[in-house]
């Protein structure tokens, strides 16, 4: 005879809130990408912002290694916070580019290129306070500090670890994603446009 074990109790609820937990994190990103897509009217430039996302998912779970902190209920708050911190440094530059694009007329390189250095402080200020306002929690201090360090740990390894790969990634993704595009709208052009091509 076989026989199975399994969690009862306290451990049961935490094991079932932890896979809970993962599929309301593909929930958020889900429910992000389609109200970037409405804002961008796109489907390419939304992914090109949540590219970032693998980084600071990579740098937070580095960060919990590093420390020897676990990857509890606390850690995943953590990390879906990381979602809306991480991807508002992708906004920033895409939405300058697209800007320069349309107004300017500039290239999607020279228009990203130009974003990157003009969005860098603000960038780069805003991940600082960020930062700097979980780094008390990820250090541990205060009563019952111990529970919430993951959290503090996920945030802040994830901004540092993004931070330098997405302005590095980012715009390379944009261009090779506005080249794709530019592809599909020339293989499946605008049913408007051939009606307007048309002639009367």
């Amino acid at each position: 005879m076989r026989h199975y074990t399994s969690f009862q109790g306290t451990a049961q609820a935490f094991q079932s809130s932890i896979k809970g937990l993962w599929i309301l994190l593909l929930m958020a990103i889900l429910v992000i990408y389609i109200v970037l897509g409405i804002l961008y009217e796109s489907f390419i430039h939304p992914l090109t912002i949540l590219s970032g996302l693998p980084s600071a998912g990579v740098g937070a779970l580095l960060t919990l290694l590093l420390f020897n902190a676990e990857l509890d209920i606390y850690g995943f708050v953590g990390i879906i916070m990381l979602i809306g911190l991480v991807k508002k440094n992708a906004i920033m530059m895409i939405d300058f580019a697209l800007e320069a694009e349309r107004k300017e007329g500039k290239s999607p390189a020279e228009a990203i290129y130009q974003g990157c250095l003009i969005r860098f402080r603000p960038i780069m200020m805003t991940t600082m306070c960020a930062l700097l306002g979980t780094l008390p929690i990820a250090i541990g201090f205060g009563a019952g500090a111990e529970a919430r360090r993951p959290l503090g740990l996920a945030v802040v390894g994830g901004l540092l670890f993004s931070q330098f790969i997405t302005l590095y990634i980012t715009p390379v993704i944009y261009i090779y994603l506005d080249k794709f595009q530019t592809r599909i709208k020339g293989k499946f052009p605008s049913p408007r446009l051939t009606k307007a091509n048309e002639p009367g």
